[in-house]
């Protein structure tokens, strides 16, 4: 396998949608290396996004080799540095025009997949999605298809399992960009419809946000529980510890999350103060299956210093994907017929069984309410409920 690793060029001029249609179309598959344009984070506040899902891409490599119909795979890897959606365009610009890439993958956030997407459309190439999850991302090209999740697929069961259990009261905080909005739009939704009552929102910036002052509200106003979402990483430890320090826990408020907030990137940094909160999410390293503990071993024999994560089992299913589409199209990635091909596909992930929705190309899956305990020393999301192939409920 075959791999470089670029930053697009600042003064890069952007090429006409003629010019990245033409240069889509007239790529000839025969023989031909494969080249798939990987645009992720690679530096900046999200760079660890990009680093699992592209370990979860080499490991689906090492598996199962470099070569897929004939064709040698070559990845050609862009930092688009994390919420930069000009910096991702340009990328993609490169990719297809001059690189000749064949397949664009990764997107770690959803202004990037928002800014290629056109491109895609316009170009008629395929588009992977490996994580960002705002649920219209695969309604912006009809080229596009995502492996990782939506956010009214993971927030929807949250709150039907919340209003079951007895929660009735619950304050809401999300992060203010596109997956945010969408997880607090349906969350919202289906718990009141289950009878709840949502005391008080609040949308906080996407980056380097003051808990303080939104906690203090949240204690105010006196919740059964907070429900939140805020991207995996930092955040997550600075929000685990606020909510400690501030003594809801103390009051009784429970968290109540998208699994986000309790990513294993991050689940060792929290300390105990993520003990006991409760998440719905499609994968946990603490999935119990033949095909995980197979991938958790293989995954840390060759990433001894990190563990597997949710955007690591993307990038994994997102190389699986491609390689199973171009098995049924002969090596063909043009995007009708590799579109196609993926269109209705299914198959058994370390989180459970997948399938792509034929009609909205995005994924099926197993949806698991977890909560976070401590298991032979180590805090892991500890699966304790399942919604079984759920698709996102928005569409």
């Amino acid at each position: 396998m075959m791999i470089t690793s670029t930053r697009p060029r600042v003064g890069y001029l952007a090429s006409t949608f003629a010019a990245l249609a033409l240069a889509a179309s007239s790529a000839s598959y025969a023989a031909e290396d494969l080249k798939i344009g990987m645009i992720l984070p690679m530096t900046g506040p999200f760079a660890s996004y990009g680093q699992q899902i592209l370990n979860g891409v080499h490991l689906y490599l090492s598996e199962h080799g470099d070569t897929v119909e004939g064709r040698k795979v070559q990845l050609i890897i862009k930092d688009d540095t994390g919420v930069a959606p000009e910096i991702s365009k340009r990328a993609a610009q490169e990719l297809i025009v001059k690189d000749k890439a064949e397949i664009l993958a990764g997107f770690g956030v959803t202004p990037s997949a928002f800014a290629v997407a056109p491109l895609s459309a316009q170009a008629k190439i395929p588009m992977v999605v490996m994580n960002a999850a705002t649920s219209s991302v695969t309604e912006k090209s009809p080229y596009v298809v995502r492996t990782s999740m939506s956010m009214p697929q993971t927030s929807a069961p949250m709150a039907t399992w919340a209003a079951k259990e007895g929660i009735t009261k619950v304050y809401t905080l999300v992060a203010d960009y596109g997956p945010g909005h969408d997880a607090e739009k349906q969350f919202v939704k289906t718990f009141t419809e289950a009878g709840g009552e949502i005391v008080g929102e609040v949308r906080v910036p996407l980056q380097n946000p003051d808990y303080a002052p939104f906690l203090q509200r949240i204690k105010d106003s006196k919740p059964n529980a907070v429900f939140l979402f805020v991207p995996a990483g930092e955040q997550s430890v600075a929000f685990l510890k606020g909510f400690e320090q501030r003594g809801l826990r103390d009051m009784g408020v429970k968290i109540i999350s998208t699994g986000d907030l309790t990513d294993e990137d991050v689940l060792d940094a929290t300390g105990e103060t993520a003990i006991g909160a409760i998440t719905s999410f499609h994968y946990s390293e603490a999935h119990d299956s033949t095909k995980n503990k197979a991938y958790t071993e293989a995954y840390y024999k060759a990433y001894p210093s990190k563990r597997p994560n949710f955007l690591s089992v993307a990038g994994y299913d997102g190389m699986h994907l491609i390689y199973s589409a171009l098995k049924k199209t002969g090596g063909d990635a043009s995007g009708d017929k590799f579109i196609s091909a993926a269109k209705g596909m299914e198959w058994e992930s370390p989180r459970g069984p997948i399938s792509i929705d034929p009609e909205t190309r995005d994924i099926v899956q197993n949806i698991y309410i977890r909560k976070v305990e401590k298991v032979g020393g180590k805090l892991q999301n500890v699966e304790i409920d399942l919604i079984p192939n759920f698709k996102d409920p928005s569409k």
